[in-house]
């Protein structure tokens, strides 16, 4: 939409990407501070969401290299590569768990403390993920990436990268992920639990039918009419729900108090 640098070499695309960071910080700790989770935890989930946010960069932009083989004949990362929000997100949700749970045993002098609170941060993460998402799709918008197909309709954006109007994918992504955001902090606000769930679940059914609409290349799979993006989201919507029933097995099994929570409503 518009690509171009606004002031030293910065675009809208980088501007947009700084605002996912900042506005993911912001909703942790608000989120944290409602769910009662203590300041030494706040603490190392921020390290740990720091280390995850680099290693999901280049987890991004490996995968996105992994979609192109297809196109370009072979394996390469250079400044064209770009990256992609499934990359980034599988590497930087691996890189986290793994960082909480190893490091979390040497933080803590309780090594039980992380562990327990574990799915009450992960309920907080889910806001903080859809909100630097819905971000992030705004600066896809503004860099012509992720685009549509070509249409003549009333809601058809200008894409410079495409020279036509487009299917505007990016804005209505960001549209459902600021929704999705908003309704995870009214269900935190409540001490609501299985938020991480609802997201994976509920983006996954978005991405497997948006992809759909979609006309930049992302490579192929061995299934014909499955894309990658679109295999991964049924992956996803497999995870939420099993990832639903270890929530709930574990829930059931944790004290009623801990030192970082009160009793969580788990209707």
């Amino acid at each position: 939409m518009y690509p171009k640098e606004i002031i030293a070499g910065i675009d809208l695309y980088t501007v947009f990407l700084g605002l996912a960071v900042v506005a993911a910080i912001v909703v942790l700790r608000i989120c944290a501070d409602k769910m009662k989770i203590g300041a030494r935890l706040q603490n190392f989930i921020m390290i740990s969401a720091v280390v995850a946010v680099i290693v999901g960069y280049y987890s991004a932009v490996f995968f996105q290299a992994l979609y192109n083989i297809k196109a370009l004949g072979e394996f390469r990362i250079d400044s064209d590569t770009g990256a992609t929000f499934y990359g980034g997100l599988i590497g930087g949700a691996l890189c986290f768990t793994l960082v909480f749970f190893l490091v979390g045993r040497i933080w803590f002098k309780d090594a039980r403390l992380h562990t327990v609170n574990f799915f009450k941060v992960t309920n907080v993460a889910a806001a903080s993920i859809s909100v630097a998402h819905a971000f992030g799709r705004i600066g896809c918008l503004m860099a012509g990436c992720c685009h549509g197909k070509v249409t003549e309709a009333w809601y058809g954006i200008y894409m410079e990268s495409v020279g036509e109007r487009v299917v505007p994918i990016q804005l209505f992504e960001a549209i459902f992920l600021f929704l999705l955001f908003a309704f995870f902090v009214w269900r935190i606000f409540r001490n609501k639990i299985y938020n991480l769930p609802i997201y994976m679940g509920a983006y996954g059914i978005w991405r497997f039918i948006i992809e759909e609409f979609r006309d930049d290349y992302r490579g192929s799979t061995l299934i014909d009419g499955i894309t990658p993006s679109q295999l991964i989201a049924l992956l996803m919507i497999v995870g939420a729900v099993a990832l639903y029933f270890v929530e709930k097995h574990t829930m059931l099994k944790l004290p009623k108090e801990t030192e970082c929570s009160n009793d969580i409503d788990q209707k």
